[in-house]
């Protein structure tokens, strides 16, 4: 099939979709790239959508293995978020990392391609990563600084109030629920400035918990996602090893 429009997504979890559970789909995930997709090729006959993002990727291996593969691909539109998982390590030079992102976006947006860039969230309103706000927003002020040179569009997720609700986040508090996806849909869109008919689904009620019964939540999580989180960091794993990317080929949803 010949493709007159065609949208690459790059980047880790957050663009692959995990948290937005869907077991019909590749990987088991839905997530905001794909509502973007079906949005975007709903009266376009000629519209084809690729997502190379695979979870637990860092920003050079992002680079490395799904920069050139969209170039391929011969993109109109390309989204790309990558560095979140840089900034949670334990040591990180910001300044030469986005040495090498700025010069990926050179490539993508060279291609005449719209390239679609993103901030890092500002997570003040947790106690384990709101400690990163201060990388996060030296990453931020990068990113805004890329973007503006090579002429792509910015979703600033850092300004995103609506993501303080605890509903906006998946029980593992690190990915964004399908109403955190719906609603990061919509944001990309608008910034597309194109119109869309996303309705954010409910989102799960957070109980106000008593001080027991928050530690006794918050060791669950430990145990549950944080443990083996920074287990996967310390043996040299990744939740993404042995996935291979949900659509790495242009195709129609």
């Amino acid at each position: 099939m010949e493709f007159t429009a065609r949208y690459v997504a790059l980047g880790d979890s957050f663009t692959e979709g995990v948290g937005d559970a869907d077991p019909a789909r590749p990987n088991g995930v839905r997530g905001w790239a794909d509502r973007v997709a079906e949005q975007l090729g709903a009266a376009d006959p000629g519209f084809g959508y690729a997502n190379l993002a695979i979870r637990g990727r860092k920003l050079r291996q992002i680079l490395a293995e799904q920069v050139d593969a969209a170039v391929a691909l011969k993109p109109t539109l390309v989204t790309i978020y990558a560095g979140a998982n840089d900034i949670l390590r334990p040591r990180i030079d910001i300044d030469d990392l986005l040495v090498d992102y700025d010069a990926a976006i050179r490539t993508l947006t060279a291609t005449g391609a719209t390239v679609v860039m993103f901030t890092g969230f500002d997570a003040r309103g947790s106690k384990v990563f709101g400690t990163m706000r201060g990388r996060t927003a030296i990453y931020n002020e990068l990113v805004r600084g890329i973007a503006g040179d090579h002429g792509a569009l910015l979703v600033d997720y850092w300004r995103f109030s609506e993501y303080y609700d605890w509903g906006m986040w998946d029980t593992d508090r690190m990915h964004m629920s399908a109403a955190g996806h719906a609603n990061m849909a919509k944001r990309v869109l608008t910034v597309l400035e194109h119109d869309h008919s996303i309705d954010v689904p409910p989102m799960t009620p957070v109980p106000e918990l008593s001080r027991t019964d928050a530690l006794r939540a918050n060791a669950r999580w430990v145990r549950e996602f944080a443990g083996p989180w920074v287990v996967r960091r310390v043996t040299g794993k990744s939740s993404g090893d042995g996935l291979s990317p949900r659509y790495p080929s242009l195709t129609r949803l």
